[in-house]
């Protein structure tokens, strides 16, 4: 699963964030914009230009769904996998 929604790929050895790549994959797709869907229900406010009579989701799912679309949502994916029941 995506972590960090708002954050790009860390650099270890510069500790600086690295824009993630283009989503190609519809699960990390559907991960990410999950992921928003949660911050914008939680408070968030949307990324999206809200422009008069232009036909603009309503439900946050579809406003996260559209603002991952559009290239507005970072993300970073993990660099190990983690081990259930392990700290």
């Amino acid at each position: 699963m995506a972590q960090n929604v708002d954050a790009g790929a860390a650099d270890p050895a510069t500790g600086l964030n690295e824009p993630a790549g283009p989503i190609t994959s519809r699960f990390l797709f559907v991960d990410v914009a999950a992921q928003r869907a949660k911050q914008l229900r939680r408070g968030a406010l949307p990324r999206l230009d809200r422009q008069s009579g232009s036909q603009n989701p309503h439900k946050l799912e579809r406003i996260a769904m559209e603002e991952v679309r559009s290239g507005l949502i970072e993300y970073a994916l993990p660099t190990k996998p983690e081990a259930f029941g392990k700290p």
